[in-house]
């Protein structure tokens, strides 16, 4: 019986994979070994009884109590906190799906490699901040990570059985959020509501926000880059607000392979479970006829200063990555806040990135978990000084 644990399981992502799970038999057909959660305790308990888990973690150490009142009467092992999270990582699973948010979920993803199985990769920060760590690691253990993001899960599946030095091109789309045909004026009033409300997918607050920012899009750019290895100059995003085209392959005679499918995460997940077969997924089939048209357009840089900010990542590499996602993580956290207006969020990355540019910290290889780490604490650091500044001098 095929053994699996899921990190994240009460988010968006989480809830896919627990479906595909059930519907393809449940505790019958998989060996439940860890479900991790972090506030959702009635959901966590409910997966963990319904998959039989032998571990159930909350993020949340106040809750362990809730967690343990909610799974009496079963042989679940009930744990709380980040230490938790990854002693549940250090249990062998030949199938990991990997979806806690932020920088969070790294560490439990590095320790899932080490038992050489597969992980499957919503947790795009992981590459973002300590690609080569994270693939080297991989490689080291024989284990093997399946993109589960849309786009890289399309790219990976338009790459199949070809030569990747014929690629001359990678492009990524992006829908282009609530706020693609916003005026810069009306971008400045932008709530966390307004945000959070995303015309396509279905996903938490966080990356929803993050996605009307294209802050989402900029991480995925850097993920092209550590993940495949293709340079910053093949990889490109086009707008296409149907979400319909989730990348497309350009080859050097001028064609391109385009992979097509629904706004419907359950299709990158269930591709990631079943390979290298195919197996079958419950979304809706699509019915080109009534879609009749497909539109694309350049993203405006303007409103979208993410896209920039990712490139100048992608040529520094070091520990770009992971001071970018670590102020990113701040700036969201005071947008959320109503601290900072929705545009100040990627000067703050910009800043940030500028003074520790400045005093050097940024070039040292992202190839050492202790380096990741105290880029990812200095730039929170570095970054809340500058949200402090940035309030004080509107008061």
């Amino acid at each position: 019986m095929r053994s699996i644990s899921i990190f994240g399981a009460t988010g968006s992502i989480g809830e896919s994979t627990f479906d595909l799970i059930m519907r393809g038999g449940g505790p019958a057909a998989y060996r439940t070994v860890a479900l991790t959660g972090s506030s959702n305790i009635k959901r966590l308990a409910e997966m963990a009884r319904a998959l039989n888990a032998e571990v159930a973690v909350t993020a949340r150490d106040d809750l362990l109590p809730d967690l343990r009142a909610a799974l009496a009467g079963t042989e679940t092992i009930c744990a709380a906190g980040q230490a938790a999270i990854s002693e549940a990582a250090d249990r062998p699973a030949d199938w990991v799906m990997s979806a806690i948010v932020g920088a969070a979920g790294l560490v439990p993803g590095l320790r899932a490699l080490r038992h050489g199985g597969t992980l499957a990769l919503a947790n795009k920060e992981s590459l973002v901040t300590a690609g080569p760590l994270l693939m080297a690691t991989a490689a080291k253990y024989g284990a093997t990570i399946l993109p589960v993001d849309s786009e890289h899960s399309a790219v990976f599946q338009a790459l199949a059985g070809e030569d990747q030095a014929a690629v001359e091109r990678v492009i990524i789309t992006a829908s282009g959020g609530p706020f693609r045909q916003f005026s810069m004026a009306q971008m400045q009033a932008i709530t966390p509501a307004q945000a959070v409300a995303h015309p396509n997918w279905s996903m938490g607050q966080r990356i929803s926000i993050d996605s009307a920012s294209m802050f989402n899009k900029a991480l995925e750019l850097i993920e092209t880059r550590e993940y495949f290895g293709f340079s910053p100059d093949q990889i490109e995003v086009i707008v296409h607000p149907q979400s319909i085209v989730h990348a497309l392959i350009g080859f050097c005679d001028g064609g391109i392979m385009a992979h097509l499918g629904p706004a419907d995460m359950r299709h990158a997940i269930g591709f990631a479970l079943h390979w290298p077969q195919r197996g079958h997924v419950p979304v809706e089939r699509l019915d080109l006829a009534r879609l009749a048209a497909l539109n694309f357009e350049a993203p405006d840089p303007a409103r979208f200063p993410a896209l920039r900010l990712a490139r100048a990542v992608m040529d520094m590499r070091g520990l770009s990555g992971a001071a970018f996602n670590a102020a990113k993580e701040i700036a969201l956290d005071h947008f959320i806040a109503g601290n900072l207006p929705f545009l100040a969020m990627a000067q703050v990355v910009e800043d940030t990135l500028a003074r520790l540019s400045h005093q050097n910290s940024l070039q040292i290889a992202a190839t050492a978990l202790e380096d990741v780490l105290h880029m990812d604490h200095l730039a929170r650091k570095t970054a809340t000084q500058i949200v402090a500044e940035a309030v004080a001098s509107r008061h």
